[in-house]
């Protein structure tokens, strides 16, 4: 069965609208430090390294498009122009000075042209700037703990929660943070490797035994962002989420006391219901 024009333009503009209803869906789902049902990119940003991941992501998104693009072109026009039906007698042309200029210099630039901001991002993300707040994450099977050096050198454990949404994602203690202030996190792990990662920070740090890592965000938006241990460290590794609560300067303050006071007794041993809360997550 052959489509007139006029149908062949009708499916065209449906599959554009269509598709500018999926981009558009896309974002009317997108949620503030958690995945969204039918998310097709990334985590909205909440710090200025995740935003500066998010352009490099979609500037390589578009640039690997043109490119495809054009050497689809570049095969259609070799296949209608060059087969045997249109072109019975082939040239013999060995050489051609500008095209073999244009196909080495062109990906050189292109290269270029990734590589600079690549190496932007990179030098941002490692080179941590002075931080006003320091945070110990320790690795532990299956949880986190939190130490605050800075601030009365306390530590708490953060468990996964039965009884609070998102589901998988929340936890009994969170690490809270004020917003607007440079935190940097050291990372260590107890007993395997673990990785503390929270997507919308733009941070993945392994947390390793006998080692120190040291990562950094600034969040700029209050509110609560979940991540996970993305390192496969053992049966319950899909049961240890991540979540940083980021609040006022005020709200941090009133919390920071009463932590100090809450958490004043904990000591460095291994969390006591950690090994029953993972497998009642089951």
């Amino acid at each position: 069965m052959k489509m007139s024009k006029g149908q062949i333009g009708r499916r065209l503009l449906g599959l554009t609208v269509a598709g500018m209803a999926l981009v558009a869906g896309g974002t009317a789902f997108a949620e503030l430090g958690q995945p969204a049902p039918w998310e097709y990119k990334l985590q909205e940003a909440g710090s200025p390294v995740m935003e500066n991941i998010t352009w490099f992501h979609n500037f390589l998104f578009v640039l690997i498009t043109l490119i495809t693009l054009f050497v689809l072109a570049l095969l259609i026009i070799v296949v209608v122009k060059f087969n045997t039906k249109a072109n019975p007698v082939p040239s013999k042309t060995t050489h051609n000075t500008l095209i073999e200029v244009a196909w080495t210099l062109i990906p050189v630039l292109i290269l270029v042209g990734i590589a600079v901001p690549s190496f932007r991002l990179l030098f941002q993300e490692l080179d941590i700037p002075k931080a006003d707040l320091t945070i110990k994450a320790t690795g532990k099977q299956w949880y986190w703990s939190y130490a605050y050096p800075d601030n009365g050198k306390f530590e708490f454990d953060s468990l996964l929660a039965q009884d609070k949404k998102p589901r998988l994602l929340a936890v009994d203690n969170e690490m809270v943070v004020p917003v607007n202030k440079t935190v940097k996190v050291l990372t260590t792990g107890a007993d395997v490797i673990h990785s503390w990662a929270m997507p919308s920070f733009g941070v993945k740090i392994d947390a390793v035994p006998g080692r120190i890592n040291e990562a950094w965000f600034k969040a700029e938006r209050e509110g609560t962002y979940y991540g996970q241990c993305s390192e496969l460290c053992g049966r319950d590794h899909a049961f240890m989420p991540i979540v940083v609560h980021v609040v006022n300067e005020q709200a941090y303050n009133a919390w920071l006391a009463d932590a100090k006071k809450k958490y004043a007794s904990t000591d460095d041993s291994a969390h006591p219901t950690a090994v029953a809360a993972a497998g009642e997550a089951k």
